[in-house]
C-alpha cells in the first residue's frame, strides 16, 4: 500500500500528510469530548440541581418531595387555554 501511494502522490506531499494525522486525531478525540461535556453543562435542569430528562414522570401527577415537603403539579397537556376563536388578554397588544 505505501508503494502505491509514493507512486500517485509527490514524496514531500507524503510526510506531510504523515505528520498531520497525529494531530489531527488527537484534535478531534479532543473536540469530541469538549462537545459531550458542554452538551452535559447546558442539559435543561430543574430548580433542585437534577437533570429534566433523569426520572422523567409520565402523566399530569403530583410528584412528593419528601425532605422539603412541598408537591409539585407535572404539567404534560401543551394546549392553549384559548378555545376556537376566542383572544387571549396577551393577543390584542
Amino acid at each position: 500500500m505505501g508503494d502505491f501511494l509514493s507512486s500517485v502522490l509527490p514524496p514531500g506531499l507524503i510526510d506531510v500528510l504523515s505528520a498531520l494525522i497525529p494531530p489531527v486525531v488527537v484534535a478531534t478525540v479532543f473536540c469530541t469530548f469538549v462537545i459531550k461535556l458542554l452538551r452535559k453543562e447546558m442539559a435543561p435542569r430543574r430548580m433542585d440541581g437534577s437533570l429534566v430528562s433523569e426520572g422523567a414522570a409520565g402523566g399530569g401527577f403530583v410528584v412528593d418531595k419528601g425532605e422539603t415537603g412541598v408537591d409539585e403539579t407535572v404539567v404534560t397537556n401543551k394546549t392553549s387555554m384559548v378555545q376556537g376563536e376566542e383572544r387571549a388578554d396577551s393577543d390584542g397588544r
